[in-house]
């Protein structure tokens, strides 16, 4: 007989376990790029190695992050703990901007004092790699259409397969034609690639902690868009943040045509139209006598 109990899982439980598979299958995939760079003496196949590395600490980071932004807000962090994702953003590009300048310093050493490398572990270990690369892409893949720092993991680990070739090439290339410099070139296009993705990632996140108007956002286009709403005489001491990547939020002084009895009519809509224009969910607004109204950006008289 039937029970008809029906036990759905929850899909924050199932996206933390696909983190947590996709950690350990990068920290494997590390520890035999940098056994197979160092027998072969492949500084690019070490190089591609860190960047491996760097994706386990970064999805190792985003999951910690991922349980702390869970949290409900409370008497010290109103907002939640929202930005803790955020947070773990910063940490993993500056790691990841480290590595890819680590990379330059060592290429350049290579350089000045070159060593043979035997290209077939370079084939066969960055071939292993490029197979492990998509595995734990594909594990990530339905999550990074809901979450950005999610699929900021994603597009690192269908870089890293593209690495994977890269290296692969070079492996083929050192065979065929003993060309060392090859791997030598590989290694400064990656840690370019990686330099220049700490970097836009770095520079996404620090706008958001530092309380930035979000970069498709015109401050000044929203508060004329906000004067325009009939009963609304002006607009102003308009301030706009990001909460978190997903939350807007934005304070503003409004000054009314008519008088205090329409006020809240003049709310819902100003609502409305931050919520359905702008996607600002989150939004205080104060209203103001005319002739009587703060005049640190200006007169609204």
């Amino acid at each position: 007989m039937g029970h008809g109990h029906s036990h759905h899982p929850d899909p924050e439980q199932t996206g933390d376990r696909r983190l947590l598979a996709a950690i350990v299958v990068n920290v494997l995939l590390t520890g035999a790029q940098v056994v197979g760079g160092v027998i072969s003496g492949s500084l690019s196949l070490v190089a591609d190695a860190l960047h491996n590395l760097n994706d386990a600490a970064s999805l190792g980071i985003a999951l910690i992050a991922r349980r702390i932004a869970r949290r409900p807000a409370d008497k010290v962090r109103t907002f939640g703990y929202r930005k803790a994702e955020v947070i773990g953003a910063l940490i993993n590009t500056t790691t990841l901007i480290i590595v890819g300048l680590y990379l330059v310093y060592e290429a350049v050493a290579r350089f000045l004092q070159p060593e043979p490398i035997d290209g077939w572990i370079v084939v066969i270990v960055a071939s292993f790699a490029l197979v492990v690369d998509l595995a734990t892409a594909l594990m990530t893949f339905s999550m990074a259409k809901e979450n950005i720092n999610i699929k900021a993991a994603f597009v690192h680990n269908v870089a890293d397969a593209l690495g994977s070739l890269v290296v692969i090439c070079v492996g083929i290339v050192v065979l065929a034609f003993q060309w060392y410099v090859a791997d030598l070139i590989a290694t400064l296009l990656l840690a370019g690639y990686i330099l220049f993705q700490g970097y836009r990632l770095m520079a996404e996140s620090v706008r958001i902690l530092m309380d930035s108007v979000p970069a498709d956002l015109d401050r000044d286009g929203i508060a004329a868009r906000m004067a325009a709403v009939p009963g609304v005489h002006d607009v102003h001491h308009v301030h706009i943040w990001q909460i978190d990547e997903h939350h807007r939020a934005l304070e503003a002084h409004i000054v009314a045509q008519a008088g205090p009895e329409d006020a809240e009519a003049i709310k819902r809509a100003l609502k409305e139209l931050l919520r359905q224009e702008f996607a600002i969910a989150h939004t205080t607004l104060e209203f103001e006598s005319r002739g009587v109204c703060d005049n640190e950006s200006g007169p609204c008289a």
